[in-house]
């Protein structure tokens, strides 16, 4: 399960990247690269707050597993940003900061509360979530049940955040009335 990214019909494969409990927007992506306004320059950025040396490390298809309270702190909407940048795959948390969760879902990052993969899931393991069947599973820690994403949410995930899909569906309306 190692190597290139790999994503999509639900799927997500990549190696664990472990975090602590606690991580706050701060840090995911400090304040001082607020004022850029391209994602890529963001994603360069994501995680120096944090540690530098795993900023580094992070490579596109990880997937960030963290403890308790992640994306707390300021509202910055920077943050999911800068790890959809960075071709993070997925982030895996016993718990998010409310509008962190809005935030990426509204950005289209998929987000899974699971107390027990979190505690559970090794670094740098390689790790297979697959959002429709609802299941984590780390190479060496074993499965996880997750609840599967509901077909909605599984679409705005697939058109890259909410604003893509709105889009999409309107479309879909006007070519259906044009069509009556």
């Amino acid at each position: 399960m190692t190597g290139a990214p790999k994503r999509g019909a639900g799927v997500i494969e990549g190696r664990v990247v472990r975090l602590g409990d606690n991580v706050d927007t701060d840090v995911i992506l400090p304040g001082p690269y607020l004022n850029l306004t391209d994602p890529e320059a963001l994603g360069a950025h994501l995680l120096e707050g944090y540690d530098p040396e795993l900023a580094r490390l992070l490579e596109p298809g990880d997937v960030l597993v963290a403890g308790e309270n992640f994306g707390c702190g300021s509202s910055r909407e920077q943050a999911p940003i800068a790890i959809l940048a960075r071709g993070i795959g997925a982030v895996v948390a016993a718990s998010f900061a409310r509008i962190f969760l809005r935030n990426a879902v509204n950005l289209g990052l998929p987000v899974i509360e699971s107390r027990e993969a979190a505690a559970a899931l090794l670094d740098r393991e390689p790790v297979r979530i697959d959002l429709a069947h609802g299941e984590i599973r780390g190479e060496r820690s074993g499965a996880f049940p997750i609840p599967p994403t509901p077909p909605f949410m599984a679409e705005i995930i697939e058109r890259g955040g909410l604003v893509p899909w709105v889009r999409a569906r309107l479309a879909q309306q006007a070519t259906a009335a044009r069509s009556e």
